[in-house]
């Protein structure tokens, strides 16, 4: 097994998915609603920063790039990581850094986990409340590891002192150089669901591809001191968590795929978003018809969520609450407990260090 499969479902009641352009929607043609959603970036970030929550770890620094024109005005330029594996949410979130002008190499590593986005379980089971709306914004500001770069016309780096004065310049007053500002959105309702896919191939592996690089030689030669260790899986060599590291990061990775909710929206629409459900498996079809609904038989404009408790294939988690929103019978306090545990076990039995022979053996 080199992927894991998960399905789950969660309840949102009077929130806001707060994203660039608002609540967004789309529109179901069968049934003709606007129906709200989270795009799977959005909860990768939540995930990710519920990673780093759950091993008391602070999240990578980000650095932010901005360029001067010739009226002295700040203009949006690069947004990149560390690309550093040391860091949870780059490990376990892939990075992606191209220098404007092409100085530098570009880094890329694609994330381990695949993400979809959270969408209505059905369109009749979720919806959105067009009355009133919410701001929001993309905000870093509460993190002091974080680092501005303004360019000026000529393109150079300035200096602190030089961008304290270009705060100074009418319309430069109020700016806000860790923060972004969004509009304002609508409030989302309803049963949502998402997938994740987990590639254990590339869970704790970092590519050593000198043609496609992950890494800087300094970032490589970082971790070799650090412990990691020289391997080879189907995509070429690669460095290797180790094994202490692996097994603190996995419970975090567990936990978090459990138990994180969106939280760039804000508290006033805040919603526990609380999980009703998990389908853990190899076989992504399966999981996919383990939490579903079907059109009711007396109502073509009803839906009734469903739960499929004894899936061959697929181990079901159900929630007490989810008794309050579907016909369940398996519904048990520890539901969440036994969820993660078991991707805990399944994360860790894959063996990291010699993949090639499980691949071919």
């Amino acid at each position: 097994m080199n992927t894991i499969y998960i399905r789950t479902l969660k309840r949102a009641e009077h929130t806001v998915f707060n994203v660039a352009n608002g609540q967004k929607t789309y529109f179901d043609q069968q049934f003709g609603r606007a129906i709200p959603f989270s795009s799977g970036q959005q909860v990768k970030r939540s995930l990710l920063e519920s990673v780093c929550e759950s091993l008391n770890l602070m999240p990578s620094p980000t650095t932010f790039i901005f360029d001067v024109d010739k009226q002295k005005k700040l203009g949006e330029g690069e947004v990149y990581g560390t690309c550093d594996p040391t860091y949870p949410d780059q490990l376990f979130g892939g990075w992606m850094k191209a220098i404007k002008g092409g100085g530098e190499r570009t880094l890329k590593r694609r994330s381990p986990l695949s993400i979809s986005a959270m969408r209505a379980l059905h369109p009749l089971l979720a919806g959105i409340d067009i009355r009133g709306g919410e701001a929001g914004t993309y905000d870093r500001s509460e993190r002091p590891n974080n680092k501005v770069i303004v360019r000026g016309v000529d393109g150079k780096e300035l200096s602190e002192n030089e961008i304290a004065e270009l705060l100074k310049v009418e319309g430069n007053t109020d700016r806000s150089l860790g923060r972004k500002w969004l509009n304002p959105a609508d409030r989302a309702t309803g049963l949502f669901v998402f997938d994740i896919a987990i590639d254990l191939r590339r869970l704790f592996s970092v590519s050593l591809n000198s043609n496609e690089p992950e890494m800087s030689e300094t970032t490589i030669q970082k971790l070799k001191d650090e412990g990691w260790i020289e391997s080879k899986n189907v995509f070429g060599p690669c460095l290797v968590a180790p094994k202490s590291l692996r097994e603190k990061w996995v419970k975090g990775l567990a936990q978090a795929i459990i138990n994180w909710r969106i939280t760039s929206n804000q508290s006033r629409t805040f919603s526990l978003m609380d999980t009703l459900a998990i389908a853990i498996s190899d076989n992504a079809n399966l999981v996919a018809g383990s939490i579903r609904a079907k059109l009711s038989e007396e109502d073509s404009r009803k839906a009734d969520p469903i739960i499929d408790e004894n899936l061959n294939g697929v181990e079901t988690f159900i929630s007490l609450q989810a008794g309050g929103f579907i016909l369940t019978k398996g519904e048990t306090a520890d539901a969440l407990e036994r969820a993660e545990k078991a991707l805990i076990d399944k994360m860790i039995a894959f063996d990291y260090e010699n993949q090639i022979s499980i691949l071919n053996p």
